[in-house]
């Protein structure tokens, strides 16, 4: 049997939502027998689709929904694309094919280490999968999320991302704004990009816990250069890009 035969499966969309300003999700059944870890990816392809472009028919999406649950989830920034059009707009029922899980930013195994999530705009995709999956198996890991947009109209899962640290007393939510100024809503937490300083406010020690940065390019590229340049060492720093979303 292939391993295409074993992974591609066909899914309904059940339902979406917006998450944000820009930003939707997009909710699947799931199939019986679909595999993945916290953390990972999967393709999405829509078939026979009303319109295309050349960006073509399928996308990589991190699954935001965790293992345990009865559902797929995809979250995405809401470009003007002929994919993305046609997601926004097919009737729900709507079948797509699902495919390819796979990636390795999942979680650490080693619970004597800290994680440490640096998020960006919507890299925020698969540490949603990881800390829903870690307050439902009560793991004992300690965990810390720093989480940087704008503003808060711009910022998906602000409230799932506080229930999670409620239910799980191991896990620490530090989100941060950085254009407040274009808000109109009331913002009392951290302001500015995630810096050294904000993190060493938090966490009891820089050097020792496994470090995971998603979001757009030049957010992951400055983040990996302050910790190296705190002088965590750089086999406990992995990272994802999300360009183009």
């Amino acid at each position: 049997m292939s391993t295409e035969s074993l992974t591609a499966q066909m899914v309904k969309l059940k339902n979406r939502q917006q998450v944000a300003e820009g930003t939707m999700a997009f909710y699947f059944d799931k199939p019986a027998g679909f595999e993945f870890r916290a953390g990972q990816a999967m393709d999405v392809t829509v078939l026979d689709p009303p319109e295309t472009d050349g960006e073509g028919n399928i996308r990589t999406f991190s699954i935001i929904s965790a293992p345990f649950e009865d559902h797929l989830a995809v979250a995405t920034r809401m470009r003007d694309t002929a994919f993305k059009r046609v997601l926004k707009t097919v009737p729900l029922g709507t079948e797509v094919k699902v495919e390819n899980p796979g990636g390795s930013l999942t979680l650490h195994k080693n619970a004597s280490k800290p994680g440490v999530f640096l998020a960006g705009g919507i890299g925020i995709t698969p540490f949603m999968s990881i800390l829903g999956q870690a307050a439902h198996e009560k793991l004992p890991h300690r965990l810390y999320l720093f989480y940087a947009n704008h503003r808060p109209e711009d910022a998906p899962f602000l409230d799932a991302l506080g229930e999670f640290e409620k239910a799980n007393p191991n896990f620490r939510f530090v989100p941060t704004m950085t254009d407040m100024e274009k808000s109109v809503q009331a913002w009392t937490g951290e302001r500015g990009k995630i810096d050294g300083a904000m993190l060493s406010r938090t966490l009891p020690d820089l050097h020792g816990p496994i470090y995971y940065i998603a979001g757009p390019p030049a957010m992951v590229a400055a983040m990996r250069k302050m910790l190296i340049e705190a002088t965590v060492d750089e086999d406990d720093i992995r990272t994802e890009e999300f360009a183009g979303y």
